[in-house]
C-alpha cells in the first residue's frame, strides 16, 4: 500500500479490522471484475488503495444483518 493514510481513515468509517478487511475484500473483487471505482484515483493505484479511498470517503458502508434464530420445532 503506497499512502498508510487511506488505511487510517478506513479505520474510522469501519473501526473493526475483521469487518474492514471483508468490505475491502468483497470491493476489490467488484473491482476485479469491471465496476467502476466511486472516487477519482491516480492511474498507478491498485483495487486495494481504490476501495479504502471509497471507505474512508464514505462512499462505501455496511450493515450488519442479526441471524434470526429459527422457529422452534413443534414436534
Amino acid at each position: 500500500m503506497k499512502d498508510p493514510a487511506l488505511l487510517k481513515q478506513a479505520l474510522e468509517k469501519i473501526p473493526t479490522p475483521e469487518i474492514l478487511v471483508n468490505v475491502v475484500s468483497r470491493r476489490v473483487r467488484l473491482l476485479a471484475r469491471g465496476a467502476r471505482p466511486l472516487v477519482e484515483a491516480p492511474a498507478d493505484w491498485g483495487f486495494l488503495e481504490i476501495a479504502l479511498k471509497e471507505i474512508g470517503e464514505g462512499k462505501l458502508s455496511y450493515e450488519l444483518i442479526e441471524e434470526v434464530p429459527p422457529p422452534p420445532s413443534s414436534a
